[in-house]
């Protein structure tokens, strides 16, 4: 088996791939790193250094074209300050409706994408790291068991039934994702999650957050430096 691994460099992208690497073996996995446009290059340049890391193979693409029309705090075309506090309290200030930092449909883009690399590349499976901490209260819907299971259905189908999609994490929250990396031994000191491309992550923003808790959760101490 091979596997094609949705990798943005942050902590569950990166423990999804130390996963597919502990099933198939580092010859057999590919690292896929997509910019959409987003406010730092902090992502891309922790993507790179830990697929050196594990020495597999490592593609870029850039979708940020796709976005230009969105209005998107992540974004460098926005001026739209990024928020900060925990995600259920920005939830509670949208009335029902997505995040700011929803980055329109992404996830559907990015796994269509790998799909038709994943066939270029004779991969059977596709990796990405979302979960449910993500997919609650309707923040990311792109990160919901819902969206998964209907995704892997129409790569699947598309691909002539070749590829499928594998979200290891559909059911964890991050915490649990934190202990499975722990395990796998996951270089998170390496890995940046800040919505901020400050040299430091802000430690304020919404994954900034639920980073530090996930790791206080395991009784572990976030190896990376915060500014705050």
């Amino acid at each position: 088996m091979r596997a094609l691994v949705l990798f943005s460099g942050g902590l569950d992208s990166t423990t999804a791939l130390a996963l597919a690497i502990n099933e198939y073996g580092k010859e057999n996995v590919v690292a896929l790193s997509i910019s959409y446009g987003q406010k730092h290059i902090k992502e891309i340049e922790a993507s790179n250094n830990i697929a050196k890391y594990y020495d597999v193979e490592h593609i870029f693409l850039d979708l940020s074209k796709i976005f230009e029309f969105s209005n998107c705090s992540l974004l460098s075309k926005n001026d739209i300050d990024i928020p900060k506090g925990e995600y259920k309290e920005q939830l509670d200030k949208t009335n029902g409706d997505t995040l700011s930092t929803y980055v329109p449909f992404r996830n559907g883009l990015f796994l269509s994408s790998a799909a038709a690399i994943a066939l270029s590349k004779n991969c059977d499976l596709i990796y990405y790291g979302a979960h449910k901490d993500d997919a609650a209260g309707g923040a990311y819907p792109d990160c919901s068991v819902e969206f998964n299971n209907a995704i892997n259905d129409a790569i699947y189908i598309g691909s002539a039934n070749k590829i499928k999609v594998v979200g290891p994490f559909v059911g964890m929250n991050k915490a649990e994702i934190v202990k499975l990396g722990t395990k796998l031994n996951v270089p998170y000191e390496l890995t940046w999650s800040c919505y901020e491309g400050h040299d430091k992550a802000c430690g304020k923003c919404g994954t900034c957050l639920d980073r530090i808790k996930a790791f206080e959760k395991n009784g572990l101490k976030d190896p990376i430096k915060y500014e705050v």
